[in-house]
């Protein structure tokens, strides 16, 4: 037997949702908007599948690119080499 090493393994405590939040999926994170230059928090939505960047970037914070279709290209500093990710805005949360 092989174990699974698939895309979202050994992150049970990483992307744990709590036991009753709210409102699961408001509609809000889906419909936000940003501009370039933004400052966002990837924040990874486990309920949601679509537009997800790898769980290693969860709670990283980057730029915003540009645009592309519903998503975002963001770009982040992985150590020292900078990478673009391509998101969902479910998936992110502005800086304040």
């Amino acid at each position: 037997m092989r174990r699974s090493r698939g895309f979202r393994s050994r992150t049970r405590s990483k992307l744990k949702r709590s036991i009753r939040p709210n409102r699961p999926n408001p509609i809000t994170k889906k419909i936000q908007t940003f501009d370039e230059n933004d400052i966002v928090h990837i924040i990874i939505d486990s309920s949601i599948h679509r537009g997800q960047p790898h769980p290693r970037f969860h709670g990283k914070t980057g730029k915003v690119a540009k645009k592309r279709g519903s998503a975002y290209i963001v770009e982040i500093n992985d150590g020292n080499k900078a990478k673009k990710l391509i998101i969902r805005p479910e998936h992110l949360k502005i800086q304040e």
